[in-house]
């Protein structure tokens, strides 16, 4: 189950000195801007970068995106420069930095997160950012991954890969709705990650579940009926774990 990813993960506790000395290395400006690409990072965004340094991500996300942007760093200097770094750039009107550990900090009102950090410290980090970000929300990584948790995206610039993640909704368990016709859907679920499977009756009789794709908070589901009849598509929204709206398509 879902839910049973993040908790053994959160229950996991390495020794927390191997997690507070990640090597300050500077992203390049190209990658940077790959980065936004690959997030689709625009003024309607809240980015937080996660061990943000000098604060070049943070920066360029609120004078390239005008994206309201916040970076999250343990190092005080490294902060004071970032700040000074943001004056000098005329945003710092848009950014804030925030001492902080980012596995105490809060980010939850973050729309798209960047981070550089390490593999051990990108899976330290991940139940995290699944339990406390938003449905939706666009994580991307430079260099490093989430380990069984496969990016929805990777592309390359220069030998340098850069991930992207869309925080997906969690789905598993059981569900129902009505349809339009008054027939009761019954779904069951299971997932990891965006990764779903199950199973679905229409009243009490099985059918068969042709397509089930998670995007987000966004379900979509393809049902073919058992008595030959079209199928029907359903595309359901989810807010965290509960199920808050149901959107019938037209007959394929």
């Amino acid at each position: 189950m879902f839910k049973d990813l993040i908790d053994d993960l959160d229950n996991y506790s390495p020794e927390p000195d191997k997690f507070l000395d990640v090597p300050f290395v500077p992203t390049d400006d190209r990658v940077i801007e790959a980065m936004f690409d690959l997030g689709a990072v625009n003024s309607k965004d809240v980015l937080y970068d996660l061990g943000s340094g000098d604060g070049r991500i943070v920066v360029a996300a609120a004078r390239d995106r005008g994206a309201r942007s916040v970076g999250i760093e343990m190092d005080t200097l490294r902060i004071a420069d970032a700040m000074e770094y943001a004056g000098n750039s005329r945003v710092e009107f848009m950014v804030d930095f925030i001492e902080d550990s980012i596995f105490s900090a809060d980010f939850s009102e973050a729309t798209v997160v960047t981070l550089y950090l390490l593999d051990a410290v990108n899976l330290r980090l991940r139940p995290r950012l699944l339990s406390q970000l938003r449905p939706g929300t666009r994580v991307i990584s430079q260099t490093f991954d989430m380990g069984d948790w496969k990016a929805d995206e990777r592309i390359q610039l220069s030998g340098v890969n850069i991930y992207k993640w869309i925080v997906p909704a969690r789905v598993d368990g059981v569900w129902q709705w009505e349809c339009v016709q008054g027939e009761l859907y019954h779904i069951e679920l299971t997932q990891s990650f965006q990764e779903v499977h199950g199973n679905i009756w229409i009243g009490e009789e099985p059918a068969i579940l042709d397509v089930v794709r998670l995007h987000g908070e966004s379900l979509f589901v393809t049902v073919r009926p058992p008595d030959h009849q079209a199928p029907k598509s359903f595309t359901l929204t989810f807010e965290y774990d509960e199920l808050i709206a149901v959107v019938e398509e037209s007959s394929l």
